[in-house]
């Protein structure tokens, strides 16, 4: 952490506090945590070291998961030939609003203009109809870690930017229940990661045929609710049915000799997840991260009093050691140009889970003073067998997060059986409604339009006969559908 010199122990009060502007709040977490910042080009972010290494303990634990299904990792280009995209009528139709474009290059204008990929179905598209002939080719299980561009109007730094980083999974499989088969193994895994890495709670589910996928057949998702009790899609999982492989004759010689077309899936998480683990878990004083994906679980403060070069120091480089030895990410800040106080509020801001005071007296304890950034309990820790209190301690943390985020969510999810209630709910206390639906797209749209609260999805394993009537028209309902306002 470098020097600054000019800023004092109140630091953190300069957050916008949460319940005075929660979106203020987000924009100064970001900028202060130094997760990322503005670029030159509109809607562009660029993602500082701090936010980044937040990114790549995300990519390292999902790709280990992926790679543990039988998935491997492949690139696919950046530029897309706009005949390509065309292709396929529905994802074109959907992309089109949102699609950038290169039309010259080196100083010639291009035959045909580029797309800059939104997404990469189509270039896949094109190599799978190379690469598969027969059955024996299937499945094939590819995932891409790439960026991706779409233009949009208004961005926000990780939620929605014009730029972003991703994976995309591309498979494609001999039959409908072979994908299907993985659309909901992926989306398990999704919502198995942000439970327990992320400690973000999700519901898991089909969404609406208004707000699936362009192109796909069904889409799935995982949908989390963030701090002011607005809703963020956190991933989806889809599966394309046979549109994409007619679209661009993905086919193969199958097991009874026909001529048949592979049925494909895709599916992906993006840096929106920094932004939803944001959302969840911070507070008036910054962020609070969970230690799974805390650049560092663990600062280790010496208390500068006395001859502590000689007695505290050394002390805590060995601690420092014995932790990392344990697998544990640890910092030790011993710069002399800011003062403990100044410290602790700096990593308190920067969400870092577990604060270690380390001082004269505490050598003479042989313990630790430590601070909780989830509780901010405080409490003193015998040196010995310290790694493995440290690490029983971090995962009661990550543990505390994901039970209060949680809780969180129960006590912002309320059932409505009338168009009223709806509109109460979404007037007053914000959070997941959840009410009777006759999956009309004409209602759906109404709710929308009234009340700007869209249907998130409809939960797997839900009540998919609700016996009452339609929320808006009145017709039998025949899923419960949850509702949120949503970023």
């Amino acid at each position: 952490m470098a020097a600054k010199p000019n800023q004092d122990e109140a630091f953190v009060t300069e957050i916008t506090k949460q319940s005075v502007d929660f979106s203020k709040w987000y924009l100064d977490v970001v900028r202060k945590a130094e997760l990322a910042d503005y670029s030159p080009v509109k809607g562009f972010m660029v993602i500082r070291p701090y936010g980044y290494a937040i990114w790549e303990l995300i990519q390292q634990q999902l790709d280990q998961r992926f790679k543990a299904t039988g998935h491997v990792n492949a690139y696919f280009p950046l530029l897309i030939p706009e005949s390509l995209l065309l292709k396929e009528a529905q994802h074109v139709e959907g992309f089109a609003p949102q699609v950038a474009y290169v039309t010259h290059g080196g100083g010639e204008e291009l035959e045909e203009k580029l797309v800059i990929r939104p997404t990469s179905e189509t270039i896949v598209g094109v190599m799978y109809q190379k690469w598969i002939q027969s059955w024996r080719d299937l499945p094939v299980l590819i995932n891409q870690w790439a960026n991706v561009v779409r233009w949009e109007k208004v961005t926000r730094p990780f939620l929605r930017t014009t730029e972003f980083l991703w994976q995309e999974g591309h498979t494609a499989h001999e039959t409908a229940d072979e994908a299907q088969e993985e659309t909901m193994k992926i989306l398990g895994l999704y919502k198995e990661f942000a439970e327990n890495v992320l400690a973000m709670p999700v519901v898991d589910g089909q969404k609406s045929d208004s707000e699936k996928f362009a192109g796909a057949s069904k889409t799935y998702s995982i949908e989390a609710l963030m701090g002011d009790g607005r809703a963020l899609q956190a991933g989806t999982s889809h599966n394309l049915g046979q549109n994409f492989a007619k679209a661009f004759e993905i086919q193969f010689q199958g097991r009874d000799k026909t001529l048949q077309h592979a049925w494909t899936t895709s599916w992906g998480v993006s840096t929106r997840l920094i932004g939803g683990v944001i959302m969840t878990h911070g507070d008036d004083s910054g962020l609070i991260l969970p230690p799974a994906v805390a650049p560092v679980q663990v600062v280790i403060v010496p208390i500068p009093r006395g001859t502590w070069k000689e007695t505290v120091l050394p002390k805590c480089e060995e601690i420092a050691a014995t932790l990392r030895a344990a697998g544990i990410r640890v910092k030790l800040d011993a710069d002399e140009s800011q003062t403990p106080g100044w410290k602790f509020s700096e990593y308190e801001m920067r969400g870092v889970p577990l604060r270690l005071e380390i001082g004269p007296k505490d050598i003479e304890k042989s313990s630790v003073f430590a601070a909780r950034r989830d509780t901010r309990v405080k409490a003193s820790i015998p040196m010995d067998g310290l790694a493995d209190a440290i690490t029983a301690l971090l995962a009661e943390i990550q543990k505390n997060l994901l039970d209060r985020a949680r809780a969180f969510r129960e006590d912002h999810t309320t059932r409505v059986d009338s168009y009223d209630e709806l509109k109460a709910a979404m007037a007053g206390r914000p959070g997941f409604v959840i009410a009777p639906w006759c999956e009309e797209a004409q209602c759906e749209a109404g709710i929308k339009a009234e009340t700007q609260a869209t249907i998130r999805n409809i939960p797997l394993g839900d009540d998919q006969a609700p016996g009452k009537p339609c929320i808006k028209c009145g017709k039998p309902g025949k899923v419960s559908a949850w509702f949120a306002k949503a970023y």
